[in-house]
């Protein structure tokens, strides 16, 4: 009969534990698979006057636009747009023969970032200047 009792007490704290879950904790359930990001901080640091085309590509990837002047000159443009939702609902309940007690919370964040680079190649394909703008709301 002890045996029982506790089984029944555990099986009661692992149901009750289960909704006890951080923002983090289903943040990581949801198992966001994410790629290196393109960051100020990574231009700042890769990209240098005089890199070739291909140095730039390793860096930092394909760039999302590439267009050419009329003398020649290449413009590459990545644009990077991310949406950000998180979302954590935890709920617990536990109702015995007569009683019973439940809860339930919730929050949810939306954050948007935006990067834009800009890089323009000299005639010989490369580095002439770089620029870029990033917002975050």
């Amino acid at each position: 009969m002890r045996a029982f009792a506790v089984s029944i007490a555990l099986l009661a704290l692992a149901i009750v534990s289960d909704g006890c879950k951080s923002a983090a904790d289903h943040r990581s359930d949801v198992g966001a698979a994410r790629r290196e990001d393109l960051t100020v901080g990574k231009v700042q640091r890769e990209i240098r006057r005089g890199m070739s085309g291909a140095e730039v590509a390793e860096a930092l990837g394909s760039p999302n636009i590439v267009t050419k002047d009329a003398d020649g000159r290449e413009t590459w443009v990545y644009d990077r747009i991310a949406t950000e939702v998180t979302y954590s609902d935890s709920q617990s309940s536990l109702f015995l023969i007569l009683a019973g007690t439940a809860n339930q919370s919730g929050a949810s964040l939306r954050t948007q970032k935006t990067l834009t680079v800009v890089i323009k190649f000299n005639s010989d394909g490369k580095v002439d200047s770089f620029s870029y703008h990033a917002s975050k709301f």
